[in-house]
């Protein structure tokens, strides 16, 4: 049976089995760029650290409604009218993105990394914390354009594309660590999953594609003005950092990866020290005793910056050698894998970042 269900006037859902949420792990199906978004194709420093705000003042409600069936398809009939509430979990994505809730690579599914980024914006909100796209918190974090955009590949873009050489040494020699291909630059960009991007271009050939070509992607860039945060918290177990402002009050959420080892993860209070956007990266041995080739150089080497620097578009250093928050070449990986060491987060994510912190600013690495 279908049932629509009103968010503020402005969206109505399509739910298999009456009033079935969107299980955790479900995914919207993108049919097509239009219809995967409703078919919109448009184009000073503080001085006191803040304490973290926790969820603690909200009850979890993360009970589905009755007759949930794994793995049934949710469809969604969206009407092009903003604001109005997300009807997918892409659009759910987006609205988090340009609030500064990120979820890593959009890439329509409701996750771990997502639901976390969910639940981020429900403890902000006051809202009980669910794992599913809730009336309540979509209607809280309401789309206020359509979730797509279309992008135009530009001369500069295509030439700035180069291979990337498979080893330490080759990276040195290098002139940049750019961007290997398009699709890589423009999900990259645009902060989705390449496989999501191929998904929303059927047909498209990335491959042969040249200036003036237009493709369409999430509209996900920040639009909300964040002022600098007063303390940012890493939190270990979760694999998120959050900024926090001085009233406590939470700026921002990002999914990060943490070191392998449990000896080489910090607790405690660190400080920045230094905020670089579009490092070099000097390249140790003896940080990679797993490489082969590394053990063979036996010298250090000075990589160039770019995308796929080994740290990504931005560093900032802690004041514990050798620990920093960086980007990565690999954002799908954030989160799930593991580093050496230091705290790895989205290139995307990285960046906005290097606008929160300042020099001094606490961070706290809490288990």
């Amino acid at each position: 049976m279908l049932l629509l269900l009103a968010a503020g006037g402005a969206v109505a859902w399509s739910l298999l089995r009456g009033e079935t949420p969107v299980p955790l792990g479900a995914k919207a199906e993108v049919e097509s760029a239009a219809k995967a978004v409703g078919g919109a194709q448009a184009a000073s420093a503080p001085v006191a650290a803040a304490p973290r705000k926790t969820a603690a003042a909200t009850k979890p409600a993360d009970q589905p409604a009755p007759n949930v069936v794994a793995g049934a398809v949710v469809k969604f009939a969206a009407p092009d009218v903003y604001p109005r509430s997300p009807a997918s979990w892409f659009e759910a994505q987006v609205a988090l993105a340009r609030a500064g809730y990120s979820c890593g690579p959009i890439d329509g599914v409701g996750g771990a990394q997502t639901v976390a980024a969910w639940r981020a914006f429900q403890a902000q909100a006051g809202l009980a914390e669910t794992s599913w796209l809730d009336p309540r918190t979509c209607a809280a974090l309401p789309l206020d354009g359509p979730a797509t955009t279309k992008y135009t590949v530009t001369a500069a873009d295509v030439a700035r594309l180069q291979p990337l050489s498979p080893t330490w040494l080759g990276k040195s020699q290098q002139s940049a660590l750019d961007f290997e291909t398009l699709l890589e630059l423009v999900a990259e960009r645009s902060r989705v999953h390449p496989k999501l991007l191929r998904e929303l271009n059927p047909g498209f050939a990335w491959e042969q594609a040249r200036a003036g070509a237009v493709v369409v992607v999430p509209a996900a860039e920040r639009t909300v003005s964040l002022a600098k945060a007063a303390a940012l918290h890493v939190q270990l177990e979760a694999h998120t950092l959050q900024a926090y402002d001085a009233d406590g009050r939470l700026l921002a959420h990002f999914p990060v990866s943490i070191a392998k080892k449990a000896e080489k993860r910090p607790v405690g209070e660190l400080h920045v020290v230094v905020a670089a956007p579009n490092p070099n990266y000097t390249f140790d041995p003896e940080v990679f005793p797993e490489s082969p080739e590394a053990q063979e150089l036996g010298r250090k080497l000075l990589l160039p910056p770019g995308p796929n620097n080994p740290v990504g578009v931005a560093w900032i250093g802690l004041d514990r050698t050798g620990y920093g928050i960086h980007g990565t070449p690999n954002p799908e990986q954030v989160g799930r894998t593991e580093s050496h060491g230091c705290f790895r987060l989205a290139n995307w994510d990285a960046r906005m970042l290097l606008d929160l912190v300042w020099v001094g600013m606490p961070v706290y690495v809490d288990p």
